[in-house]
């Protein structure tokens, strides 16, 4: 190391290491919503290329579950590409939409408790990092708000070796403040 090296990095900082987090958010758009499976994977976001791309798709997924349960289990077995549910999974994520359908849908901008979490157009769903959000190699722990949580939730994602990210765990299918329309003191 040379004596001007701290001087010089003051001057001209070295590049961010790719793999180190910032605090850096990215607003993933669906100008249309899918019907189909087929309409799913044919979304550019579908190409698992970046791991916003990746726990965005995770939050569409969810939100097929209330009006075609073996849709959205098949949309999120795609995400998990070589990890697919287990009968576990899959009975978890029935437990969590057995009181509360409109979780997923918290996940997208404009969505709130007074609105009965109806989401705003274009659907835009914002995922954020941190300085940790890369720790361990090969993963990404990224966050996602909800508009009826106080904290954002977490999505943990993992790099294949086809280059893809792939959803490893999620916790976005917790309890939220349920809608106004169903308090009813409001």
């Amino acid at each position: 190391m040379g004596i001007f090296d701290d001087l010089r990095n003051a001057v001209n900082p070295p590049a961010p290491n790719p793999t180190q987090g910032s605090n850096r958010s990215v607003n993933i758009v669906f100008p249309n919503l899918p019907d189909t499976l087929e309409q799913f994977k044919a979304l550019p976001q579908a190409a698992l290329s970046t791991p916003f791309d990746t726990a965005a798709m995770t939050v569409l997924a969810f939100c097929f579950y209330p009006q075609d349960k073996e849709t959205c289990l098949a949309m999120v077995d795609y995400l998990k590409g070589p990890n697919p549910l287990s009968p576990y999974d899959k009975s978890f994520i029935a437990d969590r939409f057995r009181d509360s359908d409109y979780v997923p849908r918290s996940y997208f901008n404009g969505a709130t408790p007074q609105n009965n979490y109806l989401p705003s157009q274009p659907y835009t769903v914002t995922v954020s990092e941190n300085p940790y959000s890369y720790q361990n190699q090969g993963y990404a722990k990224l966050f996602i708000r909800s508009g009826g949580a106080d904290s954002p939730r977490e999505v943990l994602l993992r790099k294949a070796k086809d280059g893809k990210w792939y959803l490893w765990e999620q916790y976005i299918l917790v309890g939220i403040r349920p809608p106004e329309s169903s308090n009813p003191w409001a």
